[in-house]
């Protein structure tokens, strides 16, 4: 066996263990995906929102959040990250609108990034939870009463929530939001075996005392919301998900965009790995699970990437050569005997991992029941399995480099 084929047959392994863990978790847990734990009493809750140049939608979003249904909602704070647009003038006057409910704040200076903004919200918070949502994103109405219920066990540090995509008028957005559909779903398995290794940044709910005793929000970091998570977990906190809280956000509609959300996404993952890699294959699920889990992921994607552009250029090259000497000897380009009908069993392999993943996708949509928005047709299926996909390992190995040449930001 070659050194390549050695490789491959790693990469499938690591693969299918993934997969099949994922499989296991969903058959013994599906019952449970729903539930909603009822709370023993309505906690004091108050909402930050940071924002920065949104002027376009804060009001709808601040809109979703006071009419949301939660009776014991103290304060919606709306921090404006000195924006150059009108977004504060519109935070003034839902401030008016709802007088005593909604408060809106300026920070002294531009802090650049969401968890400046958010840190300088949480000043303002006097409440035992404290929550977040983005400035662009929308909860369902009465998602925020279904979250409250985790808090009853006082090792629960945050709860999140299950993000959806808001807009889905062209092929990009609708890809995304069968990504999202599957991210929600995986992130509610990962709950069961306590490594949740994100609280998203469009609705999230923390334990006051909790976020404040691990430094809140980091600010260096270009995804707060995992780095947050990864030290509550470091802490000995739980973090929960409510499937059934949905919130909808805004997600990039031209690729350009798309493709420097995603980076940012990753270089944050990626300072999170080396900010906290004294904690890996050390006691605890974020030294034992969560840490390694991150970091195959990025081995399974990049190695993937170099794996499919080597096979396709040895093939490339071998077939180049082979027709290039039939022509010049005069002789067949293809015998009877150059045809096999043995399968290959790395392309078998390659072929039992899409149809797994494939079916791992249906069930992830199966589980998704959205009131307003129909299921993905087959074409956006087919697009995100084969296509979309095959996106990411480029997009981790660009990130690495910006990471590696300190070439990136915020916004």
């Amino acid at each position: 066996m070659d050194f390549i084929t050695g490789l491959y047959l790693g990469y499938s392994f690591l693969a299918f263990y993934f997969l099949f863990l994922f499989v296991i978790i969903y058959v013994e847990h599906r019952k449970e995906l729903t539930l909603i734990p009822k709370a023993s009493k309505e906690y004091e809750v108050s909402c930050v929102i940071p924002c920065y140049n949104e002027e376009e939608s804060i009001g709808r979003t601040i809109e979703a959040i006071a009419t949301n249904g939660y009776k014991n909602l103290k304060r919606i704070i709306v921090v404006d990250d000195c924006s150059t647009d009108n977004s504060f003038s519109v935070m003034k006057q839902y401030e008016k609108r709802y007088k005593g409910l909604v408060m809106a704040v300026r920070t002294p200076k531009n802090t650049g990034n969401a968890a400046g903004a958010k840190n300088y919200g949480s000043k303002f918070v006097k409440t035992e939870l404290i929550m977040f949502t983005d400035a662009d994103s929308f909860p369902e109405k009465g998602s925020i009463g279904k979250m409250i219920g985790f808090f009853d066990n006082g090792k629960v540090g945050a709860v999140t929530a299950s993000v959806l995509v808001k807009n889905r008028d062209n092929l990009l957005l609708r890809l995304q939001s069968i990504e999202y559909t599957v991210i929600k779903f995986t992130r509610k398995l990962l709950e069961f075996i306590d490594s949740i290794y994100v609280t998203p940044g469009p609705l999230a709910m923390y334990r006051m005392k909790y976020f404040v005793k691990v430094g809140r929000f980091d600010e260096k970091n270009m995804t707060e919301d995992i780095e947050i998570t990864w030290r509550l977990l470091d802490a000995g906190y739980d973090v929960k998900m409510s499937l059934s809280s949905r919130v909808y956000s805004m997600a990039p509609d031209k690729l350009k965009l798309w493709f420097k959300q995603r980076i940012r996404w990753n270089i944050g993952g990626l300072q999170s790995i080396f900010k906290h890699k004294n904690k890996f294959m050390k006691k605890g699920m974020l030294g034992l699970f969560v840490l390694p889990f991150f970091v195959m992921s990025w081995v399974l994607g990049v190695f993937g990437l170099g794996f499919f552009i080597y096979r396709s250029a040895r093939w490339a090259v071998a077939d180049y050569l082979t027709t290039s000497y039939s022509i010049q000897a005069n002789a067949a380009v293809m015998s009877i005997k150059d045809l096999s009908l043995n399968p290959d069993i790395l392309f078998f392999f390659g072929i039992v991992l899409f149809t797994l993943s494939f079916t791992f996708t249906l069930i992830s949509i199966f589980h998704d029941k959205e009131k307003d928005f129909k299921n993905p047709r087959v074409f956006d299926l087919i697009m995100y399995t084969i296509f979309y996909l095959l996106a990411y390992p480029v997009i981790l190995t660009v990130s690495a480099y910006k990471m590696a040449k300190g070439n990136f930001g915020w916004r």
